[in-house]
């Protein structure tokens, strides 16, 4: 088997690729691995193995119709990762997102459809559904993105359900809750606090603290995500949830406590425009249809997280001050919903 990963040198590509060599799901004995990454700053060769006889990495773009055709023929399936995933940027300068999530998303549709591809997934996020004060947002319900993110991840949603519809393209849409865990790049919250903990320097936390995620672990998301992958039906959508709610305040004092700080290490600045007060998924779906449950409790997780980071100095030295940037410039942004790769 050959499957084509978009944005597979990102966090969460790069761990299901990872994974996949590994031969962590069944089936995926011997299989073998294209990864397709422009290399943005988010991506990082350095996520992936050095030596690996079964992987092929491609750097390029997912937008180059010439380059995504000619990579196509002989895949199996694709898993397509790639996106611009940063609140704060869309909402600094919105092209880019608009530009890779959806036109990128339609090229590779293009290119799947005339190489014969099996099987598509598309990897989305919870935000396209907006904001919700209680309960939980079901497949069903209709999408109402509030950030130039999410309005395009919705865009590209939309794209993916044309294909199926009108050329019959076997493609599923998963729809993950905020992920956490090793390799994740330090402008998101979780290794963005933990960086600059272990840094001993303060955590921007923004307006009141009380916004609301469901956290999951990047190990569980994977595996739904081959579960849809190898289960998932043509044309359907499976939301995949943490189903552990914590605010962002919560969050933030449970770092403070992995990194032997305090309070006064919290510095509180002025909200992000249109921040989405809570996401909560239900994944009664994904549970029922495809046999799916996360493994990894929250604490835990978070606690081993902590533990990766205060481990691997080296590398989030190097993204949070290299990567193109010059070093020693701070990350000054900051973003509170990672949910997909790329």
């Amino acid at each position: 088997m050959r499957i084509l990963v978009t944005g597979g040198a990102g966090f969460i590509g790069s761990h299901y690729v990872r994974s996949l060599l590994a031969g962590r799901y069944p089936g995926t004995e011997g299989v073998r691995v294209t990864v397709l990454d422009k290399l943005t700053y988010a991506g990082n060769r350095a996520n992936l193995p050095e030596h690996a006889p079964r992987l092929e990495f491609v750097h390029g773009d997912v937008c180059d119709a010439r380059l995504v055709g000619e990579l196509m023929p002989g895949h199996d399936a694709v898993v397509h990762f790639a996106a611009e995933t940063h609140v704060d940027r869309s909402i600094a300068d919105a092209d880019a997102f608009f530009r890779t999530n959806v036109i990128g998303t339609q090229v590779l549709l293009d290119a799947a459809l005339a190489a014969g591809v099996e099987r598509v997934v598309h990897v989305s996020t919870d935000e396209v559904y907006g904001s919700i004060d209680e309960g939980t947002w079901n497949e069903e319900e209709p999408m109402a993105p509030n950030s130039p993110y999410a309005a395009s991840k919705a865009a590209s949603d939309l794209v993916v359900r044309a294909f199926w519809r009108t050329h019959g393209l076997d493609v599923s849409i998963s729809r993950c809750s905020n992920n956490y865990g090793p390799y994740q790049h330090p402008e998101k919250l979780i290794p963005r606090f933990v960086t600059n903990l272990l840094e001993k320097e303060p955590v921007p936390l923004y307006g009141d603290g009380l916004n609301v995620r469901e956290w999951l672990h990047v190990d569980d998301h994977c595996r739904a995500v081959h579960l849809i992958l190898t289960k998932g039906k043509a044309g359907e959508v499976y939301n995949v949830g943490g189903g552990d709610e914590r605010t962002n305040l919560e969050i933030t004092e449970r770092l403070l406590e992995l990194c032997g700080a305090d309070r006064t290490a919290i510095q509180w600045v002025a909200d992000r425009d249109g921040h989405d007060r809570r996401y909560a998924l239900d994944g009664t779906k994904i549970r029922e249809e495809l046999g799916y449950e996360p493994e990894i409790p929250f604490e835990r997780g978070l606690a081993d997280t902590v533990a990766w980071y205060r481990e691997n100095v080296d590398w989030w030295k190097a993204v949070k001050y290299g990567g193109g940037r010059n070093r020693g410039e701070r990350i000054a942004a900051f973003e509170t919903s990672p949910t997909a790769g790329g």
